[in-house]
């Protein structure tokens, strides 16, 4: 009985297993929203279900996605975050599956990658609740994130953009910063 007492406290203290690989090398959580990547659509889901639409840009052998694969987005406060207020769509940086944008121009992923300034994996691109027809997902983005971060910048980020912070005038550093002095 001991042991397996002592198992059930390393299991819980353990953070969730990564998610698994697709065949496009990419990670595969359960969150992720599985659509036509037409952007109008997929933000009409999103406000449908009370969530904002969160895209990420991904690539295969990507040593930082990995990173937030395995250590960041499993964390419990990252995943309910995720879970509760996002709609997420993910892209392959050099993937071919058609997208549609916001003014209606198709183009593979990799293309759109380049359409919307995308360079780097993994890039979080968070949108607004409403997006102008004749618009762009980079031009209305709220923000667009490249890089791997920690939990702390990831979760003051997610919260952030949920709770509307760019609203304030507040520059997301100067948020980040007072969030984690108020956890220390």
């Amino acid at each position: 009985m001991r042991h397996l007492l002592t198992a059930l406290i390393i299991a819980l203290a353990l953070p969730a297993a990564a998610a698994p690989i697709g065949d496009d090398g990419l990670h595969k959580p359960d969150w992720l929203r599985d659509t036509f990547k037409d952007m109008r659509e997929d933000l009409a889901e999103a406000n449908a279900e009370g969530k904002r639409l969160l895209i990420t840009f991904e690539q295969r052998g990507c040593i930082y996605c990995a990173e937030m694969h395995e250590k960041v987005f499993p964390d419990p406060r990252i995943d309910a975050l995720i879970r509760e207020k996002y709609f997420v769509v993910q892209m392959n940086l050099f993937g071919d599956v058609e997208v549609t944008d916001f003014d209606g121009t198709v183009l593979p992923e990799k293309e759109m990658a380049v359409r919307w300034g995308v360079v780097f994996t993994p890039t979080l691109i968070f949108l607004p609740e409403e997006v102008p027809e004749d618009t762009t997902a980079a031009k209305a983005a709220v923000v667009m994130m490249p890089g791997a971060f920690g939990t702390g910048t990831t979760e003051a980020l997610l919260t952030w953009v949920s709770d509307h912070g760019y609203d304030s005038g507040e520059h997301f550093q100067k948020y980040l910063a007072r969030h984690l002095a108020e956890q220390n």
